[in-house]
C-alpha cells in the first residue's frame, strides 16, 4: 500500500489503481501485523525455522532474526492482532505481501536467510485463513478486485430479482 513498514523500512508500491481508490474511498482495512506488534523498523530480516506459519502457531517451529533472536512471541501476537483487526471491521477478504514470515500467503523464505523461498504461509496468513478469511498475495490483487466485482454483481442482482 506504499507505506515504509517492511522489515528493510523499504515500501511495497500500490499494485492497483482500483486499491488507491478503494483507499481513498475508506474502503480498506490497511494494517500491519508486525508494527501492530511493536516490532521497528527497520529491523532484521525475520525467517521461520522448521516449517510453516502453521507450524509456529502449534509450536512446532519457531521465527528468528537474521542474528539467531527468537522472534516468535512477537510475530504471533502480531498475527493474532492482525485477525482481531479483520474480525471487528468485518473483513472476509485479505490481501498481504508474499515471502514475509508473517504475510505470505503462498511462498516464505526458507530459514536458511539465503533468499531461498519455498511453498508456505506465514502466521498472520495461517491464522486469517483458519479463520475463514480468504487470503490473497500481493500479485494476485487483480484476481481480488475481480472477485470483489462479481460478488457485487450478484448483490445487485439478488436484490433485483
Amino acid at each position: 500500500m506504499g507505506f515504509r513498514v517492511r522489515y528493510n523500512g523499504s515500501d511495497k508500491a500500490l499494485v492497483l489503481d482500483t486499491l488507491d481508490r478503494w483507499q481513498r474511498e475508506n474502503r480498506l482495512v490497511v494494517h500491519c501485523p508486525e508494527l501492530a506488534a511493536g516490532l521497528a523498523t527497520p529491523r532484521l530480516p525475520a525467517e521461520i525455522i522448521g516449517g510453516s506459519g502453521e507450524d509456529v502457531l502449534a509450536g512446532r517451529a519457531m521465527i528468528v532474526e537474521s542474528d539467531g533472536s527468537d522472534v516468535t512471541q512477537p510475530y504471533l501476537l502480531g498475527a493474532w492482532l492482525a485477525l482481531k483487526t479483520a474480525q471487528d471491521a468485518g473483513c472476509r477478504f485479505a490481501l498481504l505481501s508474499d515471502g514475509s514470515p508473517t504475510c505470505g500467503s503462498q511462498r516464505i523464505y526458507d530459514g536458511s536467510f539465503s533468499g531461498q523461498q519455498h511453498p508456505g504461509a506465514g502466521v498472520a496468513a495461517t491464522l486469517l485463513r483458519q479463520h475463514g478469511i480468504t487470503v490473497f498475495a500481493e500479485h494476485q490483487a487483480g484476481e481480488l478486485v475481480s472477485h470483489l466485482e462479481q460478488l457485487a454483481d450478484q448483490r445487485i442482482a439478488i436484490r433485483l430479482k
